[in-house]
């Protein structure tokens, strides 16, 4: 999670990301399909990442996330704003510059089976980009390292992804990852896909891996749960912005925003006395159509703290006073322990 205590401390962020927005196309149907609107899967998001650390995306599905983690490493292209790497600008690099700054921004997805090819071996998986990126030296002794960085053995790589386990085969999608030693890794819903007692060991790799490597993530997750574990800091994100953000504590000892709330309201705690003092905030509706989002406030018709302000006015993310950023009018640090909602 934090800065190892030899990489020198940088001022610039690894990653910087200004007003990004994502429109996708609806298409209407027949022989000439025209575009009849446009859903924004993300609507103006920015964001950083310090070297050495691990920020946490956090959200419902549908929000944006794994569209921003796209977004970033330009597998998708961005309507418009800024993609920041070590100070460089993304937006306008060649398909060849983009392939070389990609040696050091690498991604991890969330089903390791649809990810890795079966008709690979894992061997030719995790060297494949190496072979990609020429890499010199001796290949077969660098994917025996990796193998054993992310705790397999170098045997194990003349066998295909479905011999594995799912726990083992996301091993192999992070030593895939790693071949290149990047800066930055996005993890995009890493152990969703996993059952919950390989989760733990996943985690415990990835950390053990930032610490020993000084590696950078962007931890993409909808499990509050998670991203405590492991992350640094945390942005909340709803319906296509950024909703909340500031450090681990911050965010999850005195969430401000009803949706934070809501969201940290259904993580189970393990204390039954603590989960019995709890008040649970259920949300009533779904989440709004986001290629017709509400005016205002997106949040406000499941907020119960909704004025009329929050139709007219869109609220900034800034911090007013409670210690960290906050999109919200009515922004209230709550601890869930007993308050009333309202």
């Amino acid at each position: 999670m934090s800065n190892p205590a030899d990489l020198p401390v940088e001022t610039t962020p690894l990653l910087e990301v200004t007003d990004l927005v994502k429109d996708f196309p609806i298409r209407s149907k027949g022989a000439i399909r025209r575009t009849v609107g446009m859903v924004q899967a993300v609507n103006g998001v920015s964001l950083h990442i310090n070297r050495g650390e691990t920020l946490g995306l956090v959200g419902e599905s549908g929000s944006g996330k794994s569209t921003i983690a796209r977004c970033i490493l330009r597998l998708i292209e961005p309507t418009s704003g800024s993609v920041r790497f070590k100070g460089q600008e993304l937006a306008g690099l060649s398909r060849r510059q983009l392939q070389a700054m990609r040696r050091n921004m690498q991604i991890v997805y969330q089903d390791p089976m649809a990810s890795l090819d079966p008709r690979m071996t894992v061997s030719a998986i995790i060297s494949e980009p190496l072979r990609i990126h020429r890499t010199t030296g001796d290949i077969g002794a660098r994917v025996g390292e990796l193998l054993e960085l992310v705790g397999l053995r170098p045997e194990h790589g003349n066998r295909y992804p479905h011999e594995f386990s799912g726990g083992q085969r996301q091993r192999i999608g992070i030593a895939r990852a790693l071949a290149l030693a990047p800066d930055l890794i996005i993890l995009d819903e890493p152990v969703s896909a996993l059952d919950v007692s390989i989760q733990a060991g996943v985690l415990n790799l990835l950390e053990d891996l930032q610490r020993q490597l000084g590696l950078t993530y962007l931890f993409v997750a909808h499990d509050l749960s998670v991203v405590r574990h492991i992350s640094d800091r945390v942005a909340v994100m709803y319906l296509g912005r950024i909703v909340e953000t500031g450090t681990g504590p911050e965010v999850y000892e005195t969430p401000a925003h009803p949706y934070t709330q809501a969201l940290l309201s259904a993580v189970p705690i393990p204390d039954p006395k603590l989960e019995k003092r709890r008040r649970r905030i259920v949300l009533e509706g779904d989440a709004p159509n986001p290629a017709s989002p509400p005016s205002g406030c997106r949040f406000r018709t499941r907020c119960w703290k909704a004025e009329l302000i929050c139709t007219e006015y869109d609220p900034e993310l800034l911090d007013l006073g409670i210690g960290h950023p906050v999109a919200c009018h009515f922004p209230t640090p709550d601890d869930l322990m007993g308050s009333e909602q309202g």
